[in-house]
């Protein structure tokens, strides 16, 4: 039989199919073959009777990899239409279908030895055969008895090898081995799993969904309206028909409650997949679904390629969310990869949000999406009031801190009741930049072209696009002057505002300093439902998702850092986020309060967020939209050049710009703009970057995008990388 390979190797040259012979291997197994001079890793992608490789040069499949298949086809599938859709490369595409680790079998089952006693039925007897001074064993034995079955780890601590090893050698106590599941937030604490009784709107809403097995919806409630309960009835509901669910939310800090609603439900037919978790845990959960052991998989963004077979539903939590496309190779689309898999499955399509992109929202009103709506709270419980405050006043008026009077007089009459308060600044560290005053000097990254973030706690300078770490400066190293100016506040300096101000509140925070390990986001997010802390300040993982019954007071610091980038996503990212942080607010019985500090307090993106006037916002916005020749009106492209090199780069891009221009000749009524340029941040982890911005009309856009993957494949320069995105998130 002639099998057909894709091995394991990152580059353009090889990015095709190999033909190796062999016998009894199944379509998406992992093989050892022999490539070149080497031995390395493949997948089988199909298999066939005859090849037109001579059979002289015709290799044969050394051994498969494991002992399953690890690929389905139904995946295979779904890999066949990203690289038809994103231009990818086979293996990069295949490797999202499997924990990183699999490959060079850097992750193994974890296996352990057991110890339990010999079919003893009397204990007295036992010890009656041992030595009277063999007190370890003596004590084992009698631990066995009454707890059964432990570990031999634990036994060895406690007792001693010596004297398991005796008891073994005896026949008293016998060892197995016995595979170990890794389980993720194993210590998430249950809490009541009586099954809610469904209110109206969300019957209806679950009534809707449910009446088209294979249906599109688009689900807007307002936050607090009760999404999350219709989002687990349809799982109930799909799942107790034999099928499987993939349930989707943007952060990794949202998982921990969403998983625990979703295991008190459902217990262990629930798996966790994200980037967080352990090697061990990733594996184990991923192996859990590959083994039909679970049927619910949740997940960040990665979480969509979990191993699944008979979907019946996929469910996208915060669709608007800008973390579901991916920026970084390989770069996809999250959503029209669900609404594939969907269409494969014969299965349900549900995103939901309370504040929806406008892409969505429009095709729900053209009717390519069956849009749901729940407009009220449970209960019909008020919306939380809106404070804007104009921080120019402010500042006209001696006030020059990052707290407006009103948020300091809220957050004291909030403590004084005994409730709580969150903060959001979506800017982490203690301050943006450090500068000299007397020559200007800013402290930059070496690798990037941006300013270092000062660090307070481990007094440090870092860099938030590498990751780079450099010790404080105490002089300018250009001058030498020895005070420096700090840019605009972050989230520690927040935190150590608010000790200042409340000597005696404990305050937390939530950023992506405060969770690199795996549990801390769970960890702050129990601590902060238990009430061990009245303040959370937070980045834009504390914006969305969360239900804090006690939290009436929600406070934006700068509601216009992200209104003003030079980013036609700007206003529309604005207002989704000012709208869910604004939502955490007063979500039980006391109504809530939102402090909004803005210095552009009639824009009107935050008039209507402060409302929670999200069809309002649309109406404006798509018009603007329509009149710009913005999406969903068109198709934005951005062709991504990096390479360390500059003059490299330079000579790439010009070489295929030349090429653009003469297709843009060609399809002229299709091109609306298209120019060349440095991109904002010109340089990051050591690499140049230049970019063309492309905007086309819809008509043949995939006739035009073919021509531009071809022209971008034909680069001349090795160190140069070259990659087409399409409707870029992120322009910088």
């Amino acid at each position: 039989m002639i099998y057909s390979v894709i091995v394991d190797i990152s580059a353009s040259e090889i990015d095709r199919i190999f033909d190796y012979k062999g016998e009894n291997y199944q379509v998406g197994e992992r093989v050892l073959v022999d490539f070149g001079n080497r031995k390395t890793e493949g997948y089988i992608v199909a298999q066939k009777d005859k090849t037109d490789c001579p059979p002289e040069k015709l290799k044969e499949i050394i051994r498969s990899l494991d002992d399953f298949v690890a690929i389905s086809p139904e995946l295979l599938n779904l890999g066949e239409f990203m690289r038809r859709e994103y231009h990818l490369k086979w293996v990069d595409v295949l490797r999202l279908f499997i924990p990183a680790e699999m490959r060079g079998n850097r992750v193994k089952t974890l296996i352990k030895k057991q110890a339990c006693l010999s079919n003893v039925s009397n204990l007295d007897e036992v010890l009656s055969s041992l030595k009277p001074n063999a007190t370890r064993q003596r004590d084992l034995v009698s631990f066995l008895y009454k707890n059964g079955a432990t570990f031999c780890v634990k036994l060895n601590e406690a007792y001693g090898s010596s004297a398991l090893k005796s008891l073994v050698s005896k026949g008293i106590v016998t060892v197995n081995s016995m595979t170990v599941r890794r389980t993720p937030y194993s210590n998430l604490i249950p809490s009541d799993s009586e099954k809610k009784i469904l209110l109206n709107e969300q019957q209806k809403a679950v009534d809707k969904v449910l009446a088209d097995r294979s249906g599109k919806f688009l689900l807007h409630g307002v936050t607090g309206s009760g999404k999350t309960e219709v989002y687990l009835t349809v799982i109930e509901r799909i799942v107790a028909e034999g099928k499987t669910c993939i349930m989707l939310v943007p952060e990794i800090a949202l998982t921990p409650n969403m998983l625990k609603q979703l295991r008190n439900r459902f217990g262990d037919k629930v798996a966790l997949l994200h980037s967080g978790l352990s090697i061990g845990e990733r594996y184990d959960e991923w192996l859990r679904l590959k083994n039909e052991e679970a049927q619910i998989a949740i997940g960040a963004r990665s979480a969509i390629f979990a191993p699944l077979s008979n979907v019946g539903a996929i469910i996208i939590d915060e669709e608007h969310d800008s973390s579901y496309i991916s920026d970084f190779n390989p770069r996809y689309n999250t959503i029209d990869v669900a609404n594939h898999r969907a269409e494969q499955n014969g299965a349900l399509l549900l995103l939901g949000s309370a504040t929806p992109s406008l892409g969505s929202y429009y095709a729900a009103i053209k009717g390519e999406l069956t849009l749901i709506e729940m407009p009220e709270r449970i209960n019909k419980r008020p919306l939380p009031t809106v404070e804007i405050v104009d921080m120019t006043e402010e500042t006209r008026s001696g006030n020059k801190g990052v707290f407006s009077e009103l948020l300091k007089q809220r957050l004291a009459e909030t403590l004084n009741k005994g409730n709580q308060a969150m903060l959001f600044l979506n800017r982490r560290g203690f301050s943006s930049f450090l500068m000299c005053p007397k020559c200007g000097y800013v402290a930059k990254c070496q690798d990037c072209d941006v300013s270092l973030t000062v660090h307070r706690e481990d007094n440090m300078l870092k860099c938030h696009y590498c990751g780079k770490k450099y010790y404080m400066l105490s002089k300018c190293p250009s001058c030498g002057y020895d005070n420096f100016r700090q840019g605009k506040i972050g989230t520690q300096q927040v935190v150590d505002l608010l000790k200042t101000m409340f000597p005696s509140v404990k305050v937390l925070r939530m950023d992506a300093d405060t969770t690199q390990t795996k549990e801390s986001h769970g960890k702050i997010l129990e601590a902060f439902q238990k009430g061990e802390a009245q303040i959370l300040v937070g980045t834009q993982m504390i914006a969305k998702g969360h239900d804090f019954p006690k939290v009436t007071l929600v406070g934006v610091l700068d509601g216009d850092q992200s209104l003003h980038h030079s980013d036609y996503l700007a206003t529309e990212r604005t207002f989704e986020l000012i709208t869910q942080v604004a939502g955490r607010s007063g979500r039980d019985a006391e109504t809530g309060t939102v402090v909004l500090q803005t210095y552009t307090p009639t824009h009107y993106c935050l008039q209507l967020a402060s409302k929670q006037d999200y069809k309002s916002f649309y109406k404006r916005e798509i018009s603007l939209r329509e009149a710009g020749g913005f999406p969903p009106f068109s198709e934005i492209l951005r062709v991504l050049y990096l390479g360390e090199n500059e003059k490299d780069c330079i000579d790439e891009l010009t070489s295929q710009y030349a090429e653009f221009t003469n297709l843009k000749a060609e399809y002229s009524t299709e091109f609306l703009y298209m120019d060349k340029m440095r991109c904002p941040l010109k340089r990051a982890e050591k690499k140049f970057r230049f970019q063309v911005l492309i905007k086309l009309t819809k008509r043949s856009v995939n006739d035009i995008l073919q021509n531009i993957y071809s022209i971008c494949d034909n680069k001349k320069r090795n160190g140069v990388q070259v990659f087409v995105e399409r409707n870029p998130q992120n322009l910088s």
